[in-house]
């Protein structure tokens, strides 16, 4: 086609830029492509949109990068769905990238320990709000409620999190769109060999290969929140390999957090930590490379996956499995992050902020940095 190239230049450029500047989750960014590739250039109808976000909802992984993975395909073609989420990706990549690179190398002074004195509990309570929203639309009504409470039991007592997450969705199925079985097999399936390839990642000698394999099962698993990612790290990274400490995780969350673009591009901080540049890049390629796989496969399926009541069904189960989930994460979380009263003090100040004043996460943990940094320049000052 002879606009194939200014378009795919057109897909590139707009997600290079909200890659750049979309801070505030997956809720903000999604809202910034509508407004720029809706009633800015008009490249889809609103109703369009709203399919491609419903089908988004519907399968695992980034919900933001697999709507630009989505409009990319939309306007340029197989070029373009690769090109929309790439450039999406790339900024908080190279932004991360460094921050892991100054964390490694400073993050152990003084003036970094206070920083993160202060941004820690602030970024807990990102966790906690986040799990307070998503727990109200996920857990609408007893029946999900009660699943929600057995989800989380089954974690406390260690069951795998893909095992609940994909018990929890089979469950959802039986109570809200009892079934016809057929697929089921395929879904047991599926589960059995992505369990396989984490036992086999156990076995290999080599930390990138772990680290590959770690990363492309939670982009393939990652349903409901892109805080889940940290419920995969907190059971494997910290507490299976050893690779990273509690605070550590709380650090690569905070990065999660400060950084425009996906959530996820955490995987590239901590595989920078576990395993340098390496691991950074293979990491990141591994987390996102299932939202590609999945967006060109059900594509064609869209209009199918939005009207399935067993699609939606086996989603309502497993949000109230996320939420659960993620609430174990953020228990492990506070006991690393509120260490005195000060740090219970921001806890409470940035819940406030976040529920009350609906705060921009980036600001909140700026705020905690600084209140992290005052704090240490009071406690230096000589008598």
């Amino acid at each position: 086609m002879p606009d194939a190239t200014p378009r795919l230049l057109e897909v590139s450029t707009l997600f290079l830029k909200l890659g750049a500047i979309s801070f505030g989750g997956p809720a903000a960014h999604i809202a910034l492509m509508e407004q720029e590739v809706v009633h800015k250039r008009g490249w889809l109808s609103r109703e369009h949109f709203l399919d491609l976000l419903a089908a988004t909802n519907l399968v695992p992984g980034p919900n933001a990068t697999e709507m630009a993975i989505h409009i990319g395909f939309v306007r340029a073609g197989w070029p373009g769905l690769v090109a929309g989420g790439a450039a999406f990706i790339l900024p908080a990549f190279l932004i991360s990238l460094t921050l892991s690179v100054i964390y490694t190398r400073f993050g152990t002074l003084p003036q970094g320990e206070a920083l993160f004195y202060g941004v820690n509990p602030a970024v807990l309570a990102i966790v906690l709000v986040a799990t307070y929203r998503l727990g109200r639309s996920a857990l609408a009504d007893k029946r999900a409620i009660a699943l929600g409470v057995a989800c989380l039991a089954a974690a406390l007592l260690g069951v795998h999190e893909v095992i609940v997450l994909l018990a929890a969705g089979l469950t959802g199925v039986l109570l809200y769109a009892p079934p016809r079985w057929p697929w089921r097999a395929g879904a047991l399936l599926a589960w059995g060999t992505l369990a396989r390839l984490a036992k086999a990642a156990a076995l290999l000698d080599s930390r990138l290969v772990q680290l590959g394999l770690f990363f492309l099962k939670v982009g393939a698993l990652l349903f409901g929140s892109g805080m889940m990612l940290f419920v995969f790290i907190q059971r494997d990274i910290v507490t299976r390999y050893g690779w990273l400490t509690q605070r550590q995780l709380l650090d690569a969350i905070t990065v999660g957090q400060m950084t425009p673009g996906p959530v996820l591009s955490s995987a590239t901080f901590i595989g920078y930590l576990v395993a340098g540049l390496s691991g950074a890049v293979i990491s990141t390629v591994a987390v996102f490379l299932p939202s590609f796989v999945i967006v060109a496969l059900t594509g064609p399926w869209i209009p199918r996956l939005r009207g399935s009541p067993t699609a939606q069904a086996f989603l309502r189960g497993v949000n109230a499995a996320v939420v659960a989930l993620i609430l174990t994460v953020a228990a492990a979380l506070f006991r690393s992050a509120i260490v005195d009263v000060w740090t219970a003090l921001i806890l409470l100040a940035g819940l406030v902020a976040l529920l009350r004043f609906r705060v921009d996460t980036v600001w909140l943990a700026l705020g905690g940095a600084l209140c992290g940094f005052l704090r240490y320049l009071i406690a230096a000052r000589p008598d």
